[in-house]
């Protein structure tokens, strides 16, 4: 493969510590850490001798332990310079994007070796928009010598134990409103999963709470259903890893139950599937492509969203073998 670059030199000045920095750029959500998974082993495994640094928020890092390896360095999206003097870097790996912002974060650390995409900067392979993000990071890597595998997906088991072992959650919360699946078909979904049996709970984040209780007093659960705004990251993914299913839109529940094989039904709206949906395994998506608007920051449900019924996600709960 074409440009192929040597990897696991070394700078001849190092850290007190003796080991060359390494730092990988990807200032975005956990969804995107979690897509992110297969390359970051792929580089943890080409750079042994470093030490490893992910910068994104700061509200990641329980997430990031899950990958192992990484240390978080707090960075607030691309609008203020990294934490990083220039030239302290080793290798500096971009997989923020290939935008003229993400790039100049990575050149203004003037490190030994780069990795991203082709610029006006630096070579490096083409950016190609249709390709799935675990795909496209993979291949980033490989262009410049760094071998990964895409499916290689799995985190580490969290260190805290789940708080309902078995339980089918239910993820209703997401973070635009174009993701937002309707709380009255979550609802009727979580009534009809809980007389068939389930164990159903609902998740999401302090700013979910809310919808979240909707859903709950709409299906006419208990409150001890409530988990959304109580679980710290680390219990949040325990719960998915040791869930029986998850039933969420494309966010980081989804990208979660996909680490750890749990099964799930994933509902997309504007995002396609061939991007960012699930591994081979236990998943099922469901959309409508052709009616996709695909606006990801519209404050209402995206049409191929909104055309996915109850009976849909009812019938993918049956064809896991998770409903008679």
């Amino acid at each position: 493969m074409s440009g192929t670059k040597t990897v696991g030199q070394t700078n001849d000045s190092l850290p007190a510590d003796g080991k060359p920095e390494l730092l990988v750029l990807r200032a975005l959500k956990l969804g995107d850490l979690l897509v992110a998974v297969p390359a970051l082993k792929g580089i943890r495994r080409a750079f042994p001798e470093h030490r490893l640094r992910y910068a994104a928020q700061g509200w990641l890092s329980e997430a990031l332990g899950l990958v192992g390896g990484y240390e978080l360095l707090p960075t607030h999206g691309l609008d203020e310079p990294l934490a990083m003097e220039p030239g302290v870097v080793d290798v500096a790996v971009n997989l923020h994007g290939s935008g003229p912002e993400s790039q100049g974060r990575i050149e203004a650390l003037k490190a030994r070796q780069t990795v991203g995409h082709r610029s006006a900067h630096r070579d490096g392979p083409p950016w190609r928009p249709e390709l799935h993000e675990r795909e496209r990071w993979v291949r980033l890597l490989e262009w410049h010598g760094i071998e990964a595998d895409p499916l290689d997906v799995r985190l580490n088991t969290p260190h805290v134990p789940s708080p309902v072992p078995g339980a089918t959650v239910l993820h209703v919360g997401a973070a635009y409103g174009s993701r937002l699946w309707p709380a009255e078909r979550f609802a009727a979904v979580a009534a009809a999963l809980t007389e068939a049996g389930h164990q159903v709970v609902f998740t999401g984040g302090a700013a979910e709470r809310e919808r979240a209780e909707e859903v709950c007093r709409l299906a006419g659960l208990p409150g001890t259903s409530m988990l959304a705004g109580v679980l710290g990251l680390g219990e949040f993914a325990a719960t998915i890893a040791a869930a029986r299913l998850v039933i969420s839109a494309d966010t980081g529940a989804a990208h979660l139950a996909s680490a750890y094989g749990t099964p799930s039904v994933v509902l997309f709206g504007p995002a396609p599937p061939e991007i960012w949906g699930p591994p081979p395994g236990p998943h099922v998506v469901l959309t409508r492509a052709e009616l996709r608007r695909g606006d990801t920051f519209a404050a209402q449900p995206d049409p191929a969203l909104l055309a996915v019924q109850v009976s849909d996600v009812l019938a993918a709960v049956r064809g896991l073998g998770l409903l008679l």
